[in-house]
């Protein structure tokens, strides 16, 4: 019987062949929620199966459920084996290179027998492209350079999609061989804003059985590396991932040596070397011999270094240092919900809806921070709708426990100015001043806006400073040290955004701020009661900067934050 993981991924390519063969986009997405719901699965799937009680599981109805048990039992259903007979057999690897339609597939194929991405560059190379019909010279340049363009594009991973794909491989690779622990490793576990590669660090009595089972994951198409303790492998989608393997008494060496980036890595071996920790008989560095992370770090002369900070190198001087920040940041620590939209302008709950959902994750307080009249886009609030706004709040404040603190989202305008009239602004209980359009102004134009904007004395918090768009757009050209003095200047508070597709500032300019003293506030950007959880991703980007707990404003009880941040003339 296939576990879950291989039963996803049969479920995720039927899923692609759907799109693939046209007019299917929201069956196609049927079965793409199934899969996840299955690589979330914290159940015993097996059991789920044999009970008849997969539709318990959210997004599987009936027929999915009795199509996953098929898959489950024979490792195949006729709706897979019609979809592959239908399509060219390089259909999974070739639908997404530009310019590559399914007409073009069937025809290369029959042609050429081609059916990889290597098998068409090396045709276009050879000039046999433009030999079959259809095709010509001049397609045949736009392939390649269409192959070209797809191999430089690795498939990047924003945070919340981490968490999920993460949790599918910890569990692929609890499965292996003798396998008895797994924790996610890289760029994951150090919590970066976008993940290339997706790696596992795995305990087992026998690595390399582990290794050479990972290798035959269902979603893998090719072996990239194997090496001694780790091997890599790319997928239908050109995700690459990793598998780190280690018996018991080395796993807190591979641990440290899988998470942290090769800067943190190559500082700790020449810490090691100075120290004159010496390799072993086998050749490995006897600092890695450890069943723990602690006792690595212990052994070096260093106190334990959380992984977000395993970054650059200068986290180990840090800590040799006594730099390294003892109160790191925590989600516990946090005691509001800082920029929340509702119904009022873009976000899609009720005011109640919030505060009652952000009351019941243990919050003391809420900001209602909706956008201001500029943000047409957003059903932006007039004055007239920001007062009726307030009436609206002092009732719900009625009925909850939780203190409800009204302000806005104010757009800074081109100029520099903000979006409502001072006295307005100086009535509210906090402002978020963000940049929301033009956001391409030259270096100098941006600079002066945010400088002008943030010498305005209601400016209290620098919303999503930068404005970037992970995978969309670029941060604002602006002198950004010339800004951030302006910032500390004004006693602004500069906004750690969890927004998944935003997580701005970036840990450097957080750095930069705290080294002038400006505080920060973790947020959550959430339009809706469910991306409340966005709080996890602010704390996390703020624990990359290095956060200490007293230097986030929303750490503080609701007295302490409003006098901090309260608006005024």
């Amino acid at each position: 019987m296939l576990d879950r993981i291989a039963v996803a991924a049969l479920l995720r390519e039927i899923g692609t062949l759907l799109t693939i063969q046209g007019g299917e986009r929201f069956r196609a997405r049927a079965y793409r929620r199934a899969a996840a719901a299955l690589e979330g699965l914290q159940g015993d799937f097996a059991a789920l199966v044999a009970e008849g009680r997969l539709i318990e599981l959210p997004g599987i109805g009936a027929s999915l459920a009795r199509l996953i048990t098929e898959l489950a039992h024979t490792g195949t259903a006729p709706l897979l084996q019609r979809l592959r007979a239908s399509l060219p057999a390089g259909a999974l690897e070739l639908h997404d290179v530009p310019h590559m339609t399914l007409r073009r597939m069937v025809g290369l194929e029959r042609a050429l027998g081609v059916t990889t991405r290597q098998a068409l560059k090396e045709a276009c190379l050879g000039q046999r492209v433009r030999t079959v019909k259809g095709f010509g010279p001049v397609l045949e340049q736009k392939l390649l350079a269409a192959l070209e363009e797809v191999e430089a594009r690795r498939p990047m991973l924003l945070v919340h999609e981490v968490e999920a794909a993460g949790a599918a491989l910890v569990a692929f690779a609890r499965t292996l061989p003798g396998a008895e622990h797994a924790e996610l490793a890289g760029d994951a576990r150090r919590r970066g804003e976008t993940v290339e590669e997706l790696s596992v660090a795995v305990c087992a009595a026998d690595p390399a059985a582990a290794l050479a089972a990972f290798r035959r994951h269902p979603a893998a198409v090719r072996t990239l590396e194997a090496g001694a303790d780790s091997c890599t492998v790319q997928t239908r989608d050109g995700l690459r991932l990793r598998a780190f393997a280690a018996p018991p008494e080395r796993f807190g060496g591979l641990l440290v040596r899988a998470t942290g980036s090769d800067a943190h890595v190559a500082r700790l071996r020449a810490l090691a070397v100075q120290r004159g920790l010496a390799h072993d008989a086998g050749g490995t560095p006897a600092w890695l011999h450890a069943g723990g992370e602690g006792e690595v770090y212990h052994r070096l002369g260093l106190p334990w270094i959380a992984p977000e900070l395993r970054e650059d190198g200068s986290e180990v001087d840090g800590a040799l240092a006594g730099r390294l920040p003892h109160d790191l940041l925590t989600e516990a620590d946090v005691r509001g919900m800082v920029h929340c939209h509702t119904e009022w302008s873009d976000g899609r709950d009720s005011i109640l809806a919030m505060a009652r959902a952000a009351e019941a994750l243990g919050m003391e307080y809420i900001t209602i921070t909706d956008h201001s009249p500029s943000a047409h886009y957003a059903d932006g609030l007039s004055v007239e709708r920001l007062r009726a706004q307030a009436d609206e709040i002092a009732a719900v404040q009625e009925q909850v426990g939780i203190r409800l603190l009204h302000g806005s989202e104010v757009d800074i305008l081109a100029d520099g100015a903000l979006d409502f009239p001072d006295d307005v602004l100086a009535r509210l209980d906090v402002v978020i001043a963000s940049v929301h359009h033009r956001h391409r102004l030259d270096p100098e134009a941006a600079t002066r806006r945010l400088i002008a904007a943030l010498r305005h004395p209601c400016f209290k918090i620098w919303g999503h400073p930068l404005g970037r768009y992970l995978r969309g757009r670029p941060p604002i050209a602006c002198d950004m040290r010339a800004v951030l003095d302006a910032a500390a200047e004004s006693r602004v508070a500069i906004e750690v955004n969890g927004d998944p597709f935003r997580l701005d500032a970036e840990p450097q300019w957080q750095r930069e701020a705290r080294e002038r003293g400006i505080p920060l506030v973790v947020s959550t950007d959430a339009h809706s009661v469910r991306q409340l959880g966005n709080l996890r991703f602010a704390v996390a980007l703020a624990r990359r900067g290095g956060a200490r707990r007293g230097e986030v404003l929303n750490t503080l009880p609701c007295a302490g934050f409003t006098a901090a941040v309260r608006p005024f003339l």
